[in-house]
């Protein structure tokens, strides 16, 4: 069967994957959207209201607009929770969030302050129904309900027990869709690093400088040039994700250089595989240094 995210058909091309933000989020929107030049549509809930109604409507739009160039049913979409993942408890009590979200068809969920292994764990089994079996002795049993898969089948085009299947976090599933990320953006979070990252089942982190910042007492050290103590959290945290293999998300908005020195450094010396594009021409570019052929 072919590949339902499109992000993760990139990831096994070797291929760094572009993102943006929708617009707003509502019927018009997503058909909008459904042809945009972005890979992955990442929606913030961590700071802005959890609107499920309007992401349910901006996800029939993409649906409904779409196939993309690439074949795909909808470009990637991800979303943002307003909870953390500080504890294992954070996360088990507020699995509905993440339960409402993957109803409405989006394709992954990127989790904040991923503090320790175990409210890693707490969050791929919050994301995988209890049926799946592939690491379960690792990071327990699925706890995602049945009964609310309708508008992801419809979203996805399979039907409820295909969907099931496929809604599983990849790589831990080679097999499955789900996109899973994890910021892990504080003080707190770097003595851990490894062992967040040795966690079966996240696809993709970043290191989230705004909040690093914050932590080591810098609220202004969002964007290059860092000081010493950001740098070496980025490289704790670039360091355990390449033990592991887990894509590296990160963005390099230093507005001393040119876009085209932003995405030169963003792939040849961070070492970037996902990236904020504020722009398509950002994103073209990229593409033509990698020598991607996938359609946008």
């Amino acid at each position: 069967m072919a590949r339902i995210n499109k992000c993760i058909e990139l990831l096994e091309q070797d291929q760094p994957i572009y993102l943006t933000h929708p617009r707003a989020l509502s019927y018009d929107a997503g058909l909008e959207d459904a042809k945009t030049w972005a890979d992955l549509m990442l929606i913030d809930f961590e700071h802005r209201p959890f609107d499920v109604i309007g992401l349910t409507e901006y996800m029939r739009g993409l649906k409904d607009g779409g196939p993309t160039a690439s074949g795909h049913p909808t470009p990637t979409v991800v979303c943002t929770l307003p909870a953390n993942a500080i504890s294992p408890e954070e996360v088990r009590y507020n699995a509905w969030q993440a339960r409402h979200v993957l109803t409405t068809g989006v394709h992954g969920i990127l989790h904040t302050h991923a503090r320790t292994a175990e409210s890693v764990k707490a969050f791929v089994q919050i994301c995988r129904y209890p049926f799946q079996t592939l690491y379960r002795q690792a990071i327990g049993e699925g706890l995602r309900g049945a009964g609310g898969q309708a508008p992801a089948c419809t979203v996805w085009g399979l039907s409820a027990p295909d969907y099931a299947r496929a809604a599983d976090p990849w790589p831990l599933n080679p097999d499955g869709e789900l996109f899973l990320g994890l910021k892990i953006e504080d003080r707190h979070c770097l003595p851990n690093a490894d062992d967040i990252a040795a966690v079966p089942g996240i696809a993709f982190a970043e290191w989230g400088p705004g909040d690093m910042g914050m932590s080591f007492g810098l609220p202004d050290a969002h964007d290059p040039p860092y000081p010493q103590v950001m740098d070496d959290a980025r490289s704790t945290v670039k360091a355990a994700l390449d033990q592991h293999g887990i894509c590296f998300y990160s963005s390099w908005n230093d507005p001393e250089i040119s876009l085209e020195e932003r995405v030169d450094y963003s792939l040849d010396v961070l070492g970037v595989k996902m990236m904020g594009a504020p722009s398509r021409e950002w994103a073209d570019y990229g593409r033509q240094r990698t020598g991607r052929t996938m359609p946008v």
